[in-house]
């Protein structure tokens, strides 16, 4: 029966987000040793322009990249690999990389993510969405993470792409390229599907993720699978926040990450066609 529930979880994700993605063909950067990463760019903005394509990239872990994988990176003129994660995470799962791409942690809010005994009682105390959705409610790493993004993406040259990245490619990554979005003019339903399109490129990951869940920490398999999906609620959850404290989500830009006005329009000038 648990077999028969993963299955069906899985193809479930697969044909509920199948017309969100059409453009999968374009976007995903098929590699052999990592899923979800792709390619941020081609969303339209509210004012009729377009996120270039090959500027920003996002992904899971980056560990287990082949040389084959090595190669096809080397060929996206990436200049920076910024990494979400936290010392723990990072000591077991370093990330490889062309030798040329500079590397960039900002590891704010993650301190503690990959330590096991803190990972065994989080996810022990977890119950339905609660902990996930303190985790995209809760603002105040956001300025340590988030700032120094946008300073690396308005830095970049005009020849070079960025890559950023989490474990997974789906939380801490997830609300990077949301912000990124919002600041470049998509509207919400837009940067809300991009969110959910992660339950499309990791639908098998997920599948054996969550068996791992059940199995190593003795988790209902409902609350498995809450730490694996991206829901609506979790990124909404963020929208929330940012507009019950600051207004707006440009507000937020200015006031929480320290963007100017000057800023965003020199970040749509370098982004958008």
């Amino acid at each position: 029966m648990r077999n028969f529930l993963l299955i069906a979880f899985s193809l479930f994700v697969n044909l509920s987000l199948s017309a969100q993605i059409s453009d999968s063909s374009q976007r995903e950067i098929h590699l052999q040793g990592t899923v979800n990463f792709r390619d941020a760019g081609g969303y339209k903005t509210t004012d009729g322009k377009q996120v270039k394509w090959g500027k920003m990239y996002r992904s899971g872990s980056l560990n287990k990249l082949t040389n084959a994988d090595v190669e096809i990176l080397s060929k996206l003129k990436l200049a920076k690999d910024i990494d979400f994660r936290g010392p723990y995470e990072i000591k077991t799962a370093p990330d490889r990389m062309p030798n040329h791409v500079a590397y960039i942690n900002l590891p704010a809010g993650s301190e503690k993510i990959g330590d096991s005994l803190y990972l065994k009682t989080l996810l022990q105390s977890m119950k339905n969405d609660e902990g996930i959705l303190e985790m995209y409610q809760n603002l105040t790493p956001f300025k340590a993470r988030y700032e120094p993004l946008f300073k690396e993406l308005l830095a970049l040259p005009a020849d070079s792409a960025l890559l950023f990245h989490c474990s997974a490619g789906k939380d801490r990554t997830g609300i990077a390229s949301a912000l990124i979005l919002s600041a470049l003019g998509v509207d919400k339903k837009t940067i809300i599907d991009d969110y959910l399109s992660t339950n499309y490129y990791r639908r098998n990951e997920n599948v054996m993720a969550i068996k791992g869940l059940v199995a190593m920490y003795k988790l209902d398999e409902e609350v498995a699978k809450n730490l694996m999906a991206a829901k609506e609620s979790y990124i909404q959850a963020t929208f929330n926040s940012i507009e019950t404290q600051y207004g707006s989500v440009e507000n937020f830009l200015i006031k929480g990450i320290g963007l100017s006005k000057k800023d965003i329009k020199q970040l749509r000038k370098k982004l958008l066609y």
